[in-house]
């Protein structure tokens, strides 16, 4: 059972379920745990935070006579009804508000509008040695997290279009996403899935200490020129040492380039040396980065990505952790060009909850007669469908040049989402 109360209320040996309020509004970076202590006792009466859940089968109870709303998480309703209207449920244990795939392509295209200039603000800041105005990437940080529990496909979709000449801004908002729908698939709790979306917006702030020319390059970079681009982590992680941020969020600055078999940088940390958080963001800055186009290279499309990654999961990546990022994406994530047992060729919609090999598509193409054919959707987890996809396909061997209207819906014919 679940219990809603004032903050003054509470005493040792309670058990914290979740803060009724901003996860940044109080100075505990666990948003559970048994208050076992007078001095966290004191701190939570002390901070701004008004109103918490506690979890009274895992802690005391209230005493008797305090105003309190209860709610019984088995049944997925409040005990008294009527006061149902008074506050929200805690969101852990309330079904998330979830939207249709469309409906969250819309608004995760306004959220990409919307982030584009608050992140290059913020490199901006980092780039001219002024302080880093945290404030708004914390809430940048919400939105994303909101619309990854909304609908986790859209956004890590939609992030992957990029115009070229702002790569490196949409490049952290493209980990950011990553990293909270990889947190919610590991089912880490709301304020971790944040601090992991956190590490992602922040992994690669040290590259606004790195010179232009090399930044933006339009070609390879030569061995001195990548010795100075592996300074970007300890340089991001400095820039973090001035601000109130979680030493695990710096240390995913620091050490997102580590590889498992040791063979990364700066330190050649190995296995589970290389902490979480790095590891997590080591994944989802690997993908991101080879299914971008950058000046010199054509991005590769999702599902080959996948497969390669696979190759290398077991010496540098997590390969657990890679797992779950791959029930995360899907085998073949939104986007991915694919060929069917029928001889026709279609784009991946939306991955499926039942399994990672029969996503929702959209056929639009028969391969025998070289024709578009009129599109139309197909469920292959549905029980009634006996199509298949036998591979996936590079689009560069295609004549298309609609792919993403075609995956986006709604959105189709607006431009790049994050042009």
């Amino acid at each position: 059972m679940l219990k809603r109360l004032n903050v003054q209320h509470l005493s040792q040996g309670m058990y914290l379920h979740e803060f009724c309020g901003s996860w940044l509004a109080h100075p505990f970076w666990r948003s559970r745990f048994l208050i076992k202590t007078s001095e966290e006792l004191a701190k939570l009466h002390a901070g701004t935070i008004q109103e918490v859940w506690i979890d009274v089968r895992k802690g005391a109870d209230v005493p008797p006579g305090i105003d309190c709303l209860v709610y019984d998480p088995d049944t997925a309703s409040f005990v008294d009804p009527a006061q149902s209207g008074r506050a929200q449920r805690p969101r852990s244990a309330r079904s998330a508000a979830s939207s249709g795939m469309d409906e969250e392509l819309q608004r995760a295209a306004d959220l990409c509008q919307r982030a584009r200039p608050a992140i290059s603000q913020l490199f901006s800041q980092a780039h001219e040695g002024r302080g880093l105005d945290i404030p708004p990437v914390y809430r940048l940080v919400e939105d994303i997290t909101d619309s990854i529990e909304r609908n986790p496909g859209a956004l890590t979709s939609l992030v992957r279009l990029k115009e070229i000449d702002q790569y490196t801004y949409l490049h952290c908002l493209a980990v950011c996403a990553l990293m909270a729908a990889l947190a919610r698939r590991l089912g880490l709790d709301d304020h971790s899935v944040r601090k992991a979306a956190l590490a992602g917006l922040l992994h690669d702030l040290g590259k606004a200490g790195i010179n232009g020319d090399i930044l933006h390059k339009p070609g390879p970079l030569d061995d001195y020129e990548f010795a100075l681009m592996r300074t970007h982590s300890a340089k991001g992680w400095q820039m973090l040492q001035v601000m109130d941020i979680d030493p695990a969020v710096r240390d995913a600055c620091l050490y997102h380039h580590e590889k498992i078999d040791g063979s990364g940088y700066p330190h050649q940390l190995a296995g589970e040396n290389i902490p979480l958080l790095a590891r997590m963001t080591a994944i989802c800055d690997v993908y991101d980065t080879v299914t971008s186009d950058r000046p010199y290279e054509r991005g590769w499309p999702p599902a080959e990505a996948i497969r390669r990654m696979a190759q290398g999961s077991r010496t540098q990546l997590d390969h657990k952790l890679f797992q779950a990022f791959v029930q995360t994406v899907g085998i073949y994530p939104v986007g991915s060009l694919v060929r069917l047992q029928s001889q026709r060729l279609a784009v991946v919609l939306e991955a499926s909850e039942v399994s990672l090999l029969a996503p929702r598509i959209k056929v639009f193409y028969a391969i025998g007669p070289k024709q578009r054919i009129p599109p139309h959707v197909l469920d292959l987890a549905a029980p009634e469908c006996s199509e298949r996809i036998v591979t996936h396909e590079d689009p560069a061997d295609w004549p298309f040049d609609d792919l993403d209207t075609l995956w986006r819906g709604s959105l189709a014919g607006a431009g790049p989402a994050l042009a």
